[in-house]
């Protein structure tokens, strides 16, 4: 029996932010910046074992990575692995992916998911993906997985959904990344969740919605129909690919449909985005420190986080609160309140 479950993940970032050690040629998502022995993209596919069998599985990222993904994926075929020859944001990877698996399956019901994200308790993770499948298979509606705010959150944008106690909630705005005060009042009223950017719908549900509102994107990819699976795809793809607007997902359908849901959840995640966010996420030690690199001695130090190779012996003293990493020939040093500018020490590096 065809199983109908199918996962989408964007695998085409350049990991800018956690420069050094994410480069343009091998970003945090090849990565293991976790120190577990498993890059983020081999977890994304783990989690959902189980759910979607790795036949199921579709890689979207830049024609500059196949190679990486044949070594750390050896698993996924070829035909599995949809090569961008140019970035255009997540609609056109979402749309490019949709119809390809459509050509498979119509039946087809579908996770989409970035390649770089946390997620700490994944046997829940798991329950929610199969009450959200089971949601999109019997209704035309365009699900999000909103997560449950612990904090009032700056870094991530919010769903405002309507109120109610319904497990799938009827989303009412997205909201971009507030200021403290707007975040805090979120958290008070209750029915606002960080937008975790985890997608579930049909391929025909979601297709309708390219239809209706990107309808240049949506007829770009019905064109390569006769193309999916067959050695003219990626010629197809290379021509008519960067036609596409350079749009997201959210901007382009999720804010102007009418059938869009939310399935609340609370699964330990998050988008790892920045150092910060990797230090808190990461074991630490009685004083705060995160420390991977089995040759790491700390004196006098408190809430740093350090990533080394292993063989690198390096002595730390008296620091509070830094980010310390060497990788790729660059050692940097950087306050994490000052690791915005991360972008900027790389551009003169």
């Amino acid at each position: 029996m065809m199983n109908n479950n199918y996962l989408i993940i964007m695998a085409g970032g350049i990991g800018s932010r956690f420069w050094p050690m994410s480069t343009p040629e091998t970003p945090k998502q090849f990565l293991d910046i976790l120190g577990t022995g498993q890059t983020m993209i081999q977890q994304t596919i783990k989690r959902l074992h189980g759910i979607v069998p790795i036949e199921n599985v579709f890689i979207v990222t830049s024609k500059n990575y196949k190679s990486i993904i044949n070594e750390q994926l050896p698993e996924v075929k070829d035909e599995q692995i949809l090569l961008e020859p140019c970035m255009r944001n997540t609609a056109p990877c979402i749309a490019y992916a949709t119809y390809k698996i459509y050509k498979r399956n119509p039946q087809a019901n579908i996770v989409v998911a970035p390649s770089d994200h946390l997620i700490t308790d994944e046997t829940e993770f798991r329950r929610v993906v199969n009450k959200g499948l089971e949601f999109v298979a019997s209704n035309d509606v365009l699900l999000t997985l909103g997560i449950a705010p612990h904090r009032p959150e700056t870094g991530y944008g919010y769903i405002h959904a309507i109120s109610g106690n319904d497990t799938f909630r009827k989303v009412e705005a997205f909201k971009e990344k507030p200021n403290r005060a707007t975040a805090e009042k979120y958290l008070a009223e209750g029915n606002y969740f960080w937008n975790a950017g985890i997608f579930l719908w049909s391929a025909a549900s979601i297709m309708k919605a390219f239809q209706q509102h990107l309808p240049a994107v949506a007829g770009i990819f019905k064109a390569g129909t006769d193309k999916y699976f067959t050695v003219g795809e990626q010629a197809f793809i290379d021509e008519e690919f960067p036609k596409c607007e350079n749009i997201s997902v959210d901007y382009g359908i999720m804010e102007h449909a009418e059938n869009i849901y939310v399935l609340p959840a609370d699964f330990g995640w998050s988008d790892l985005g920045t150092w910060g966010s990797l230090w808190e996420k990461r074991t630490r030690d009685e004083q705060g420190n995160s420390v991977v690199g089995s040759e790491v001695q700390l004196y006098d130090c408190q809430n740093n986080i350090v990533t080394v190779a292993d063989n690198r012996k390096v002595v730390l003293q008296g620091l509070d609160d830094y980010i310390v990493t060497e990788a790729n020939g660059v050692f940097m040093v950087c306050k994490k309140s000052e690791e915005q500018r991360i972008k900027e020490f790389q551009k003169n590096c």
